[in-house]
């Protein structure tokens, strides 16, 4: 089973980095971060997996998808580029 899931863990950190879509990389992110949390937990180390998933998988993934929010809505804002 944790064979498994680290081959799945490969998978997942290739789609993150061959991605060309930034929602999609975060969300791969995430994904690894739930199946480490279930690798840590598998493990007997409930404790790193329960911070895993609250850190690893919640708070970090929040605020990607936040930055990824406000940075879309400055690219579309041509006024703050350089002026040529």
């Amino acid at each position: 089973m944790i064979e498994i899931l680290l081959v799945f863990q490969l998978v997942i950190a290739g789609l993150a980095v061959v991605t060309r879509t930034e929602l999609v990389a975060v969300l791969a992110l995430a994904l690894f971060s739930l199946v480490s949390t279930l690798l840590f937990y598998l493990l007997d180390a409930p404790d790193v997996a329960l911070t895993e998933a609250a850190v690893g998988a919640g708070v970090t993934t929040l605020i990607f998808v936040w930055v990824l929010r406000h940075t879309r809505s400055h690219e579309s804002d041509t006024s703050w580029k350089g002026r040529s």
